[in-house]
């Protein structure tokens, strides 16, 4: 059975980093959005389990450029889903995968990057219609992981997330992935009051990182 497949979102496949911001509080969220967008990263993905996060991201489609993407992860159900793309999201992400949010995306043409690690989950979130798949948790695996599940699937896209060290970026992407999902290593402390210069090094870092990756495919 033949589904509508979404473009991949083309922040995400030009850049090639997904910047995840998980924070306590909303306010966190502002300051480190603007900051990575003002060094490149113009794909940024809220979560759902940050308190207020549907509200920032209506306020951060307000001040932010209109060619970054705002996207919601963490979403689990298709309530979370409508909220979300009633808030303006550009994308959706989950940490597995949960038919009803692919479901819910489609409907509105949206991409819906769901999370899978073995080849079983990650065929079956492609033909749920993912125009490419958050390979989840990246870290357990490593770059070998992604090179061997590409292996049978190389129409897969597929962007390793959870655990990825800024000093692994190239190696992923010389390995086959479409972009890299960051967190922590690339956030670290600034959404607790940390630099923000240091912030957008570490971003200008990640994008040169994919740049060298690409080189060496």
């Amino acid at each position: 059975m033949s589904v509508e497949r979404p473009a991949i979102t083309a922040q995400l496949r030009d850049t090639g980093v997904a910047a995840i911001l998980r924070a306590d509080r909303p306010d966190q969220l502002e300051d480190v959005a603007h900051e990575l967008a003002a060094a490149g990263i113009r794909c940024l993905e809220l979560t759902i389990t940050t308190p207020g996060a549907l509200e920032m991201l209506a306020r951060l489609r307000r001040g932010l450029d209109a060619d970054v993407a705002l996207g919601m992860g963490s979403v689990l159900d298709a309530v979370q889903a409508q909220a979300a793309l009633d808030a303006g999201a550009d994308f959706l992400v989950s940490p597995g995968v949960c038919e009803e949010v692919a479901r819910a995306a489609g409907a509105r043409a949206v991409p819906h990057y769901p999370g899978a690690f073995t080849p079983t989950e990650v065929l079956a979130a492609w033909r749920l219609g993912a125009p490419a798949v958050k390979l989840f948790p990246a870290a357990t695996g490593g770059p070998r992981h992604l090179r061997d599940i590409r292996g049978p699937l190389p129409e897969i896209p597929l962007v390793p997330t959870g655990g990825v060290a800024l000093e692994q970026i190239a190696d992923y992407i010389a390995a086959g992935a479409v972009a890299v999902g960051l967190g922590g290593p690339l956030i670290g402390d600034a959404l607790g009051g940390g630099s923000t210069a240091a912030l957008g090094e570490r971003a200008r870092a990640a994008l040169d990182a994919v740049t060298e990756g690409r080189a060496r495919r």
